[in-house]
């Protein structure tokens, strides 16, 4: 799948006397996603990242730009190719007890898209496919679980359904939006290392959309991150050397922001100072560089000059001074390392 220039502008009302708005939640993104690899998706809340997963998924049609699969223009998509696609690229929900059906049990819940699209015929067959299902989410007996509701499920488990769900049509891409942060911290890692054996095992693609920097560097250790912010991707490359050798600013920012035990460590890693906390309005985003009223090293040119992406390293970066910030990130590094062997 392919992701060219794609941008998405929703309209905001400004009351009786004003024109509507136009903000930009994705801008001018491009992405090629590959067979079976993990890309984590990543920034603060308002970034874009869901949206972007709902164009990815088909379930936004994107203001500008083209998303391609398999070489077609997924809007363009009709008949048997559209009923493919629906097939091929699945979302596995932020909140499980709102994405599934109250009124249906779990068998009902999961046979219902495999009868409908054929995958399997009779409900002997359908019944057979859905303790697979069940038994290869981890959530066994299975048996245990056919005729029980969604309600009667913990958090966690309700987790592994929509997996159940997702996986049940053989698909090639699953986008996972934020799926570990609605449900308790020692039950998450049981979650991710289950994308993590499906994406192994099934080859399938996923986009992990998260705010969490330790769980996307957990999942997608093998993978790529792309780092979000106003709409647009910031930095993007291999997980290891992003979190490893930031370029940009802001996720430099993001990174010093972790907590850390050590009171020295801690101060050492709060040295970048943001010129502002405040996020800029995305209906009247900054000009030049979006990141440029918070941006420690930003100068003239960054308010006047938008900066594209461009291979720095072994990543990619949208930072006229990505060098520079780079080598200071490298400085406060060293810094650290010489606290620890104090």
């Amino acid at each position: 799948m392919r992701l060219d220039s794609v941008s998405m502008y929703f309209e905001r009302s400004q009351g009786m006397f004003g024109p509507p708005q136009k903000v930009g939640a994705v801008v001018d993104v491009s992405l090629d996603i590959h067979p079976g690899e993990i890309i984590a998706l990543v920034g603060e809340s308002g970034c874009g990242k869901t949206t972007l997963g709902s164009i990815i998924t088909g379930l936004q049609k994107p203001t500008s730009g083209k998303v391609l699969y398999k070489g077609q223009e997924v809007t363009k998509l009709s008949g048997e190719k559209a009923n493919q696609f629906r097939g091929d690229v699945q979302l596995v929900q932020q909140d499980s007890y709102a994405a599934l059906n109250p009124m249906r049990t779990i068998y009902q819940s999961l046979s219902a898209p495999i009868l409908q699209r054929k995958i399997v015929r009779g409900r002997k067959a359908a019944r057979s496919r859905v303790i697979e299902l069940l038994q290869t989410v981890g959530l066994t007996p299975p048996e245990r679980f056919l005729d029980k509701y969604p309600h009667q499920l913990s958090g966690g488990q309700r987790q592994r359904i929509l997996m159940a769900r997702a996986i049940s049509l053989n698909p090639k891409i699953i986008v996972a939006d934020e799926p570990v942060s609605m449900i308790d911290v020692s039950l998450r890692i049981s979650i991710l290392n289950l994308m993590s054996e499906l994406n192994r095992k099934l080859d399938i693609a996923i986009i992990y959309i998260t705010h969490d920097l330790a769980t996307a560097r957990y999942i997608a250790g093998r993978g790529r991150m792309a780092v979000m912010y106003l709409g647009r991707v910031m930095e993007l490359g291999g997980v290891n050397d992003v979190l490893s050798h930031p370029k940009h600013p802001y996720l430099q920012a993001l990174l010093s922001a972790v907590p850390t035990p050590d009171p020295e460590i801690a101060k050492a890693m709060a040295d970048l100072p943001l010129r502002s906390l405040e996020m800029p309005n995305a209906a009247k985003p900054p000009s030049g560089c979006r990141f440029h009223p918070r941006c420690p090293m930003a100068t003239d040119r960054c308010s006047s000059e938008e900066p594209q992406l461009r291979l720095v390293g072994s990543e990619q970066t949208a930072c006229h001074y990505a060098e520079e910030a780079h080598e200071l990130w490298q400085r406060k590094m060293a810094d650290i390392g010489a606290i620890k062997s104090v």
